[in-house]
């Protein structure tokens, strides 16, 4: 009986993906043309495998095919903005509707709720997989966000001829270190400054981690053949560095930006003066 009925949802194909879009649409988890497309997709593969399979769908080729197109759909739903619900909602709707069909053309109530729980447990077990991998986008999506966030929040800027300056806002941990150092040399690089001032005024806290990646920092400035000052040393920073007794010997260190600047206008022999 499961042949008659897996093949009864393929001859069925083009009114089951009618009855799926309006459940889509009605549940609020559409998305237009891609969507579409995607849907029609799924349900030709998927139909078409459990008609093949012959009834041993799980251990066959076929659904492996099945799981993989899901599992991209998935991840590009996620990748889309589709919230957990909405992802969840795609199957959800599809079980539905073949549900539907399969009430219409079996009249038998053994057999309907034979073929309903055979075709449940297969989607629901692509909804694990499909969970797995929306999820897996969403991470990809925010692991890019930060990047590009880190990017954005680690500015190195050209204050004056010679000297750069990489003002510093928020927790400073091991990956942002990295971007940290990539930046600020690659910039002493482009601009051939002498001098860099890490300014940390906007670290909220500076325990051992942190100061031993401000360190990491400075000398790999030093090996590009630059000097490094390490400006917005607050009281309560000093007193930390103290009580932990991090030795921060020869580091230049500053209380402000601009105590900085003028050190490094002295280390250039620059002199500014206002005009007559």
């Amino acid at each position: 009986m499961q042949n008659n009925f897996l093949g009864k949802l393929k001859e069925n194909e083009n009114k089951l993906l009618t009855i799926w879009s309006q459940l889509l649409l009605e549940s609020g988890s559409g998305d237009g043309a891609v969507e579409e497309e995607e849907s029609k997709e799924f349900a030709s593969l998927f139909l078409s495998a459990l008609a093949i399979s012959d009834g041993k769908y799980e251990n066959s080729n076929e659904s492996e095919k099945v799981e993989d197109l899901i599992v991209g759909i998935s991840s590009s739903r996620g990748k889309r903005g589709f919230s957990p619900r909405e992802n969840a909602q795609y199957l959800v709707t599809f079980k539905e509707a073949s549900s539907q069909i399969l009430s219409e053309l079996i009249v038998d109530r053994a057999e309907l709720f034979t073929a309903n729980l055979r075709l449940n447990a297969i989607i629901d077990n692509l909804m694990i997989l499909t969970f797995e991998a929306f999820m897996r986008g969403r991470e990809d999506v925010i692991s890019r966000q930060v990047d590009e966030i880190s990017e954005i929040s680690t500015p190195v800027i050209a204050v004056w001829d010679g000297i750069v300056a990489l003002p510093i806002i928020g927790t400073l941990d091991s990956s942002r270190t990295q971007v940290v150092m990539e930046n600020l040399l690659q910039q002493i690089v482009d601009t051939g400054s002498s001098i860099a001032i890490l300014d940390i005024s906007g670290v909220p806290a500076v325990d051992s981690l942190v100061a031993q990646h401000l360190i990491k920092t400075v000398s790999a400035t030093r090996l590009m053949g630059a000097e490094c000052i390490i400006s917005g040393i607050r009281p309560e920073i000093a007193q930390t560095v103290v009580h932990l007794g991090i030795d921060l010997t020869g580091i230049i260190t500053k209380a402000s930006l601009a105590s900085a600047l003028q050190t490094a206008f002295d280390m250039l022999q620059l002199t500014v003066v206002k005009k007559r």
